[in-house]
């Protein structure tokens, strides 16, 4: 593989470089800034994409591609200022493409967005600003003429999902099949109520649109004064249901113990953090969410905890093949908390609808 400055200097920039440092705690694709000489010349961020995740790298760097080109559009219609800090702006390589491939690995060069910040607190302050955000992301792109492909296919399919556990227990594997029969029992009385989005789908009554599918609090830049700048981390960026924007950051923000809580008495599903979310969200996708979208967001706020439950199951059930863990029982112990955590959500689907049928004139 080609040293780093090497693989900056296959992009176009006219740019003498200082130096190369890595650059924040990413979990799939490897981060870093890239300096150049000259205080007003711009810094750069490259990245290289993990391919084993995002097997088609063509088709997400196109994704990428026409997202961030729609978006400025629209910020140019609305004669927006300070452009370049509010949507990704990507460089593309000598050769005129939008990444690089070293013969072993991918990389893709972009813009660093300077006295910019991201934050890690979950609150309702924030959590309102993720909603709002979020929603104004989606809103943007909402009429988007491209077709976008699905960077993971099926990520958010339930019914894949639960195929999948059905196969893991037809195997087998290890023999842990016994000893988590209460659970299993417990996901098939809900699996067809859980699958209610697919069906509305085949029954031609929801779309599926452009989503972000990572939908957290860091996934945001902010300025320095706590204003949104623009939404990063746009690798899952595909069309889905906007219960995977809603339901996937719930399932995180909303739960007030780790995705692992051995104590499950840590665990409750926050209502004031739902509440904060879902009026920011409510305003950011009021010009085009339909009312099935709406009236069903309680849904996508159980949905994604019973997800998580299932693929954790499922790891569980074959041996621990997929997620890291750092125990023998560790996908047991995480399937226990979404579990608790989905049990919770359900407990409080009514109050959920209330506060969603109170705030649809927002």
């Amino acid at each position: 593989m080609e040293n780093l400055r090497d693989i900056v200097l296959k992009f176009n920039i006219n740019n003498d470089i200082n130096d190369v440092k890595p650059l924040g705690e990413g979990l799939i694709n490897d981060t870093y800034k890239v300096y150049v000489k000259g205080q007003d010349n711009p810094q750069y961020v490259l990245q290289r994409i993990n391919n084993a995740i995002f097997q088609d790298v063509d088709m997400l760097q196109d994704n990428i591609e026409k997202v961030t080109n729609h978006i400025r559009m629209k910020l140019i219609e609305k004669n927006e200022t300070d452009i370049d800090r509010k949507v990704l702006n990507f460089i593309k390589t000598n050769e005129g493409k939008n990444y690089y491939f070293d013969g072993e690995k991918y990389w893709r060069l972009m813009v660093f967005i300077n006295d910019s910040y991201t934050y890690q607190a979950v609150t309702p302050e924030y959590s309102y600003t993720a909603g709002l955000a979020f929603g104004e992301f989606q809103s943007m792109i909402s009429d988007i003429k491209e077709n976008l492909g699905e960077t993971i296919p099926s990520f958010h399919n339930i019914e894949l999902r639960l195929n999948q556990l059905k196969e893991a227990v037809e195997k087998d594997a290890v023999g842990r099949v016994k000893e988590v029969r209460y659970y299993l029992d417990e996901i098939e009385k809900r699996a067809e109520a859980m699958c209610l989005g697919e069906q509305l789908y085949r029954e031609g009554k929801l779309p599926k649109r452009i989503c972000h599918c990572d939908t957290k609090v860091n996934n945001m830049l902010f300025d320095k004064d706590g204003n949104v700048l623009c939404v990063i981390d746009l690798d899952t960026v595909m069309p889905s249901f906007i219960f995977s924007d809603f339901g996937d950051f719930l399932r995180s923000a909303a739960n007030t113990g780790a995705e692992d809580d051995k104590n499950l008495d840590n665990i409750d599903f926050n209502m004031e953090i739902f509440k904060a979310f879902t009026k920011g969200y409510l305003e950011g996708t009021k010009s085009f969410l339909l009312p099935v979208e709406r009236e069903n967001l309680p849904y996508a706020a159980k949905l994604f905890p019973y997800m998580q439950t299932v693929r954790f199951l499922a790891d569980y059930i074959n041996g621990d093949t997929y997620y890291k863990i750092q125990y023998p029982e560790h996908n047991l112990v995480r399937t226990k908390a979404q579990w608790k955590l989905f049990e919770c959500a359900e407990k409080k689907e009514n109050e959920m609808k209330e506060f969603v049928d109170n705030n649809l004139n927002i």
